[in-house]
């Protein structure tokens, strides 16, 4: 049987040390508290997550390794930049964030249900009221075809989910967020758990203790929070290609 520290939801900054997490299931830390914009924030700096499904507590995570992409290293394979330098989308920053998570919310095929939930879904649209939280999406015409969110805290990101419903859609959005962070000085990106996708775009994978100690230096730097349509100009699918 698991025993998790279970936090007390007054106590909105509580977390145990990252290294008590559990090694299977890997980085499992903590259940219970809540998700107000205090304890997210506060998870987010330690480089904790949240991560569960409607029938558990709300469950923490910190994994013993991170995936994560430099921004200024991302892989663009040679077919994919050829169909991007072709490729007439137009890339948005923040315009559709609700219906971004709601894409990311769709069970994909052989799933049954979302990891997004009700809950979660209102905890990060009021991060993105207050500047915490970002998407950038990929739109053919008026459609939105592909997109990302995650949240930003001082020189940061944290990515928590995309999704594509065109072919290319979600690694528009990876690669233009990269692209969107690089211009606006954030080395690292954060991708949290592995897949065989993410590593054809150039992630790897960083341990936990040394991915903690850089997320606590780009925290404490000056932000890119607030509105991202007004101050970051989105890239063009073409200048994404090398």
């Amino acid at each position: 049987m698991i025993h998790l520290p279970f936090l007390d939801p007054a106590q909105s900054d509580e977390f145990p040390p990252v290294e008590r997490a559990l090694r299977e299931p890997d980085g499992l830390l903590a259940a219970g508290g809540d998700l107000s914009i205090e304890r997210l924030l506060a998870a987010y700096r330690r480089g904790i997550f949240p991560w569960y499904s409607d029938d558990q507590p709300i469950l923490w995570w910190s994994p013993s390794s991170r995936t994560v992409f430099d921004t200024a290293g991302v892989h663009v394979p040679r077919r994919l930049a050829r169909w991007l330098r072709g490729c007439d989308w137009t890339i948005r920053t923040d315009t559709a964030f609700a219906a971004v998570m709601r894409a990311c919310a769709t069970p994909r095929a052989r799933e049954r249900g979302t990891w997004i939930t009700e809950d979660m879904f209102a905890a990060y649209q009021r991060l993105h009221a207050i500047g915490h939280a970002h998407s950038v999406e990929g739109w053919d015409g008026e459609h939105l075809v592909g997109g990302i969110y995650g949240v930003a805290i001082g020189r940061m990101f944290f990515g928590e989910s995309m999704f594509s419903v065109a072919t290319n859609g979600s690694k528009v959005a990876l690669l233009a967020l990269c692209h969107v962070l690089r211009e606006c000085g954030c080395p690292l990106l954060d991708a949290q758990v592995a897949s065989d996708h993410l590593f054809t775009l150039g992630a790897f994978e960083m341990p936990r203790r040394a991915f903690c100690a850089r997320v606590a230096e780009l925290t404490g730097q000056a932000g890119i929070e607030d509105s991202w349509s007004d101050r970051f100009p989105a890239p063009r699918p073409a200048d994404l290609a090398p």
